[in-house]
């Protein structure tokens, strides 16, 4: 076990080829973005109470009145398969061993329904991206609701793909291609390319059973991942409710206008999302537009944030900010591309074992009790 999620994103990097580690790690364009989502955390500094009792503290909490052990989320990231083999099933089943809901990506590499037999008792999410043929994404909330998913989660930020050079530059694409550069790169990172070798390239099986597809389904899921519904408006918010009875969150918000139209369409909650650097290259980090959305909505639904959360210590700062909980990205998948699931629920463990220290010296008894008056902005502070 390693001692930071840096170092697992360090031992991450030693075992995959570059083009699945830039995928993981890299962002849109110039990486902009992607770095001031983890700056941003710097920028708040905790104001800690002494002389409180914390020999019972705990980060206990509830997500849509069901009990969670952190306020945090193993949030939806796709072709996970590309970092370890049934990759979506083991940050599953680590979510579910630490107590805390997990959310399944459209463009995941496992079936949900395998996803549900590994974690029979998690609290399953499920993430939604909407094509243009919209059945595909009436028939995953369909298989979603009777595979016992919890939540859904609209993701709207991604009417088209963010331009990422690692991407471009490394060639990479679906179904993958063995390359002069890539064959180079499996040679130097053998343990990788066997169990690449064995489990096969990674498909987005969610979506090509969907269609109804059987043969080659790399081919035809990449093709039809790339067809989002261009047209998709808050209205549609009515069409979603006809296909799905559980709880709405739409995800990708960076504004108030935003949000308080997530409100209006009655929506459960938001994620304040910017997708973790990887679409729009240039824009505000998540934790900066954080305190204004929550201002403006006041209480009248959920709000959670993602992007550049890296130690325990940061989902605190959001929520004394205001946030219900983080959702995890990177973080995670660190871990289960270092160590397969065994990386992933240490690195679940770690960040939890974060949280709680950092609570004790904050004075700080329960997850309840945290609030504004726990952090301050570093500009303010001086």
């Amino acid at each position: 076990m390693f001692s930071s999620v840096a170092e697992y994103r360090i031992a991450a990097r030693r075992r995959l080829p570059r083009l699945a580690f830039d995928y993981l790690d890299g962002g849109a364009e110039d990486g902009e973005a992607l770095q001031r989502n983890s700056d941003a955390y710097r920028q708040w500094l905790f104001k800690p109470r002494v002389l409180t009792d914390v020999s019972r503290c705990s980060s206990a909490t509830r997500f849509f009145g069901r009990d969670a052990a952190a306020p945090m989320i193993v949030g939806p990231t796709g072709l996970n398969g590309l970092f370890w083999p049934r990759a979506d099933e083991l940050l599953a089943q680590a979510a579910s061993r630490a107590a805390l809901p997990f959310v399944l990506s459209t463009a995941s590499t496992s079936l949900l329904e395998d996803v549900r037999t590994a974690a029979p008792h998690g609290d399953l999410w499920m993430q939604l991206y909407v094509q243009q043929d919209r059945g595909i994404a009436e028939d995953l909330m369909r298989r979603a609701s009777v595979a016992g998913y919890s939540t859904l989660v609209l993701t709207v930020d991604v009417p088209v793909h963010g331009k990422r050079d690692h991407d471009t530059r490394n060639g990479f694409r679906l179904p993958l291609r063995l390359s002069p550069r890539l064959l180079a790169d499996c040679v130097t990172h053998p343990h990788w390319c066997w169990q690449m070798t064995r489990s096969g390239s990674p498909q987005l099986k969610n979506i090509a059973k969907s269609v109804g597809e059987r043969a080659d389904l790399s081919r035809h899921a990449a093709m039809l991942s790339r067809q989002m519904d261009l047209t998709l408006g808050w209205a549609d918010l009515e069409w979603v409710r006809r296909h799905w009875s559980g709880k709405v969150i739409i995800k990708g918000v960076m504004g108030i206008d935003d949000a308080l139209l997530a409100v209006t369409h009655g929506a459960d909650g938001i994620v304040v999302s910017n997708h973790g650097g990887r679409q729009l290259g240039s824009t505000f980090a998540p934790l900066e537009v954080l305190p204004g959305i929550v201002d403006a909505v006041r209480g009248q639904m959920e709000i959670f944030i993602d992007g550049g959360v890296r130690r325990g210590s940061d989902a605190l700062k959001a929520v004394a900010l205001g946030a219900r909980g983080v959702l995890l990205g990177r973080a995670p998948l660190y871990g289960v591309a270092s160590r397969g699931g065994v990386g992933a629920s240490e690195v679940l463990a770690l960040m939890m074992d974060e949280m709680l220290i950092s609570m004790r010296l904050l004075g700080c008894q329960g997850i309840a009790d945290l609030g504004p008056a726990f952090v301050e902005h570093a500009r303010r502070a001086v």
